[in-house]
């Protein structure tokens, strides 16, 4: 199983719905505090963007709020995840 890492600001109303989004779904995540700037760093390396949320499945990144939902109006983020979740 992968696991869910969600990059966050307790802030910031992208994270809140994002949070949501995955709730609703049941799909368990880590959340990381950005607020140092270790950590903050950490998260633009991996996904090469500066704002919250920056969610992750696994090692791939899905992006933020927006990118989420679009995946999940594409016809469902489980269906999106099933490939990755198998390799």
């Amino acid at each position: 199983m992968f696991e869910v890492t969600m990059y966050t600001t307790s802030t910031c109303p992208y994270y809140r719905g994002a949070k949501r989004l995955l709730d609703s779904k049941g799909i368990a995540y880590k959340e990381i505090d950005v607020r140092t700037v270790d950590v903050k760093n950490e998260m633009v390396s991996r996904s090469g963007r500066r704002t919250v949320p920056q969610i992750f499945f696994g090692n791939w990144h899905v992006g933020g709020f927006d990118d989420l939902t679009q995946l999940d109006s594409e016809g469902s983020i489980d269906q999106a995840l099933i490939p990755r979740m198998a390799g």
